[in-house]
């Protein structure tokens, strides 16, 4: 009995556990006052969603090479970018932004979604 009771004590820490890293939980950096897509945004697209969202990549169908085509899409990106790991629509496929890079996506659409 005290066996299962030891084994089924382990299941449930490990399944608490999270797979990010403490640089990924600590993550204080500040958001821009002032968000805008060339300044803050553009950088985050380019560095981890591009490979996908571009001509050629596997997600090609759905582009975010422009400013237009990230601003008309901003919801669909915030929902898929603060989902949950191990969901299968999380992005970026495979890995994770940080909190501030997902901070950055939400106020710049309460921002207003400007360009420069």
């Amino acid at each position: 009995m005290k066996k299962y009771m030891y084994i089924i004590s382990s299941a449930i820490v490990l399944v608490a556990c999270e797979s990010r890293t403490y640089e990924e939980i600590s993550d204080n950096t500040p958001v821009p006052e002032q968000v805008t897509y060339t300044k803050d945004v553009k950088p985050i697209i380019d560095a981890n969603c591009i490979s996908c969202h571009a001509p050629g990549g596997a997600a090609s169908f759905q582009p975010w090479t422009s400013y237009d085509q990230v601003k008309n899409n901003i919801d669909k990106i915030i929902d898929r970018i603060g989902r949950p790991t191990g969901d299968p629509q999380k992005m970026p496929q495979g890995g994770s932004l940080s909190p501030s890079q997902i901070n950055i996506f939400t106020k710049w659409k309460a921002d207003g979604l400007t360009e420069n």
